[in-house]
């Protein structure tokens, strides 16, 4: 199994809810083993792309989200039979906040995902 940090935002989160599956792009972040540093490493990587991805949106969407599954193979898609865990900011990022900044983000397990979007 590869684990795998998919850089996401509340409305990416809420077609994986709906559809049940979530594209991959080019950055999604795989952490070169499984000790715990390279993990949280992995994990970050892809909140800080998250960051970016959640600037572009309106307000009461601006939160850092990562999806985090266990895959068989790396493809096109993850569903939501293999999220394992999404990881995510409570409220909205404040303007201009920088990454040393930012709180930790929360973890949330999948039975959480509508608790998180509402």
């Amino acid at each position: 199994m590869t684990r795998v940090y998919v850089p996401a935002t509340l409305p990416l989160l809420a077609a994986l809810a709906g559809v049940g599956s979530l594209r991959l792009g080019d950055d999604v972040v795989i952490a070169p083993d499984d000790s715990e540093d390279a993990e949280y490493d992995a994990l970050m990587t892809a909140a800080e792309t998250s960051a970016g991805l959640a600037a572009e949106l309106g307000a009461g969407e601006q939160r850092r989200v990562v999806v985090v599954a266990e895959v068989t193979e790396v493809g096109d898609s993850v569903s939501l039979s293999e999220v394992v865990a999404v990881h995510a900011d409570a409220v909205d990022l404040p303007a201009g906040a920088e990454p040393d900044d930012l709180e930790e983000l929360g973890w949330y397990a999948t039975q959480e995902i509508a608790e998180l979007l509402g």
